[in-house]
């Protein structure tokens, strides 16, 4: 898996929503978009869903958050489950991880932004945070997003991800 080019258009994918609805990256245009892989049962990706909700709701509608789920370990009943506990609006369901394989995503969270014109301007971690520093000193995903809604691209394009392991297999 070869990681992605910034600032080169974000491969297209649809995915279905829990809900059946089918979203598509390529209908999104004219929007920020930020795909974030996403777990249920991790918890670095329970955290990060609770701190994105403030950012979302600052953003409005200018931006679009699609969560997707990877995982090969977690099953729809547990995805919806998570989903309602932590009152998120859309969770995409990427059987066989094809679109996780596509974008080379790692980890849960993952992220990936996406500017208005479909071009990919930042993937990598949530904020910085590392098992040594507990604390962030720099939110990569909201600077990346701020940025691109001020008509500037992200000063940080890329920092390595952190979280959970994306399980690509059954056991």
């Amino acid at each position: 898996m070869d990681a992605l080019t910034i600032n080169q258009p974000a491969p297209d994918f649809s995915l279905p929503g829990l809900d059946g609805r089918v979203f598509r990256l390529g209908d999104l245009r004219g929007r920020v978009v930020v795909i974030n892989f996403w777990s249920a049962e991790c918890p670095w990706a329970a955290k990060t869903d609770e701190e994105m909700k403030k950012y979302s709701e600052a953003w409005g509608a200018q931006v679009v958050l699609l969560r997707v789920a990877a995982n090969a370990n977690e099953p729809d009943e547990m995805l919806r489950d998570a989903s309602q506990a932590r009152d998120l609006d859309i969770v995409l369901k990427d059987f066989a991880a094809k679109v996780a394989d596509l974008y080379a995503a790692q980890t849960t969270p993952h992220l990936f932004v996406v500017d208005k014109e479909g071009i990919l301007r930042y993937q990598g971690a949530f904020n910085d945070v590392t098992f040594r520093q507990r604390t962030p000193t720099r939110h990569y995903l909201k600077e990346a997003v701020d940025a691109l809604l001020a008509g500037r691209l992200p000063e940080v394009a890329e920092a390595p991800p952190y979280g959970c392991t994306i399980v690509r297999e059954a056991f």
